[in-house]
């Protein structure tokens, strides 16, 4: 008979399957993932706190309501855990910093409530870059968060521990938040599946921004199909959040056979140079995507650098607004790297953040109409680079801070600008054995398609996780 923690490995589907026909309880489970995030917390520093007495609380809680025939979904009593960037009443969040003096949650994050109702078990908040501010998932106040595969290199962030406790199977899955790649880069790195959906798709209420023009909430997981289940418990309109948009929710985990049928796809050419394990494993994708979908042709992004750059004056122009007292207050409770990001911002001129924003909708149409106008969906790299040690992404060193964020987010920022839905993928590994990934971009609420090309090309190319 399979036991709770051989589970911790599966599928959720597979998992609530056993769940319903009573192989192991849902208290058992959460068990069995917590004795495997207490024993490698001092090792990967995933979490801010794992919060046991409460995980077991809900997991029983959650097998009263089987017992009774009431189940919620196939997210009922499966471990998550959440970037400590969302709200929860009687929790502080810390959002990985020091900054702001603790005080309980006064409130609970939609995005949380909507797995909460869904049936899922919490864990605990998970650790992060500082203020939500940070590709690499190093924190000096929690420590480092580490990648799973390899913990002398970067988890990948600013949500790093959700790609640290999913990658080592401490959790089925997370919710990250994605400014300019903090939900893929984490993905890509430790080897799993990261939708950073269209812009308004999920709601941000309650969960700290970095920049409320750019944020998204989305999931991170082991396999398209997971994605799938979480972003269909937290997405849809929320009164709650101005920016959220009232769109019809689909059953993305429905759609994943269906969904990629007759679609175009295209690569997109950039001037950003490519690690050559990088482009190996990226050319491989690409030619398993043409033999399913057809020959995959090759089109321009001239904006490409135009759109990173427009993105990064919003990101810190919008990051020192909420900053700016604190940051003068308070300068010694932030980190360097974090604090030299963000103070730029409250030198950047109004016309050059004005222009960015007023922008965005112009070239928004001309790239669905020019770069995929006769594509459905487009596919890039992830990271330009394979995982860097910790040692070497040290974004704490003198001087290092700006170019560590130029390498890793330069395939990521510019679809952040844009508002579109990205999902990144694993595919492979490289010499060291560690993840690389390739961007699926997608239409404005595309996320089905991608995620049904995501799992019909994971199947293609063999990965495993």
């Amino acid at each position: 008979m399979s036991t709770a923690a051989e589970a911790l490995s599966w599928p959720i589907a597979q998992v609530a399957a056993h769940l319903r026909d009573s192989t192991f309880s849902c208290e058992e489970l959460t068990l069995a993932a917590l004795e495997r995030a207490q024993k490698q917390q001092p090792i990967l520093y995933a979490f801010i706190e794992i919060t046991a007495a409460d995980a077991l609380a809900q997991a029983r809680e959650c097998d009263r309501e089987a017992a009774l025939g009431r189940w919620r979904g196939p997210l009922h009593g499966i471990p998550l855990a959440d970037k400590d960037c969302f709200e929860l009443e009687g929790r502080s969040m810390t959002v990985g910093s020091r900054v702001m003096d603790p005080q309980p949650g006064g409130r609970t994050a939609t995005a949380l409530l909507r797995l909460k109702a869904a049936g899922t078990v919490d864990l605990g908040p998970l650790n992060m870059n500082e203020m939500v501010a940070g590709p690499t998932g190093q924190n000096p106040h929690f420590g480092d968060c580490r990648n799973s595969v390899d913990p002398s290199r970067i988890s990948g962030g600013s949500s790093s521990g959700s790609g640290t406790a999913v990658g080592a199977g401490l959790v089925f899955g997370s919710l990250g938040s994605d400014t300019g790649g903090s939900i893929r880069l984490p993905a890509s790195m430790n080897g799993l599946f990261g939708l950073k959906p269209t812009y308004g798709r999920v709601s941000r209420s309650d969960c700290f921004p970095r920049a409320i023009s750019l944020d998204c909430v989305g999931p991170l997981a082991r396999s398209a199909h997971d994605c799938a289940l979480l972003l269909e418990a937290v997405a849809g309109w929320d009164p709650q959040d101005p920016s959220s948009l009232a769109a019809p929710v689909p059953e993305y985990s429905r759609r994943l056979e269906r969904a990629g049928a007759g679609i175009r796809i295209a690569v997109i050419a950039t001037f950003v140079d490519y690690d050559a394990q990088v482009q190996e494993a990226f050319t491989r994708l690409v030619a398993a995507a043409s033999a399913r979908y057809g020959a995959a042709r090759e089109v321009a992004f001239d904006g490409l650098g135009a759109c990173n750059a427009m993105g990064d004056i919003i990101s810190k122009v919008e990051a020192a607004t909420l900053h700016g007292q604190w940051m003068r207050e308070r300068p010694y409770r932030y980190s360097q790297a974090v604090y030299s990001r963000t103070e730029p911002g409250l030198h950047v001129p109004a016309v050059h953040y004005v222009e960015a924003t007023t922008a965005r909708a112009s070239v928004l149409q001309e790239f669905l109409q020019g770069t995929m106008g006769k594509a459905d969906v487009l596919l890039c790299p992830t990271v330009p680079v394979p995982v860097p040690t910790r040692a070497e992404a040290d974004m704490e060193g003198s001087g290092k801070v700006f170019g560590v964020v130029a390498r890793l987010t330069a395939l990521t920022r510019p679809f952040s600008y844009l508002g579109l839905p990205v999902l990144t993928m694993p595919t492979g590994r490289d010499g060291n054995g560690m993840p690389m990934g390739v961007q699926l971009i997608g239409r404005p609420f595309g996320e089905a398609r991608l995620l049904s090309v995501a799992q019909a090309l994971a199947t293609e190319i063999g990965w495993s996780a």
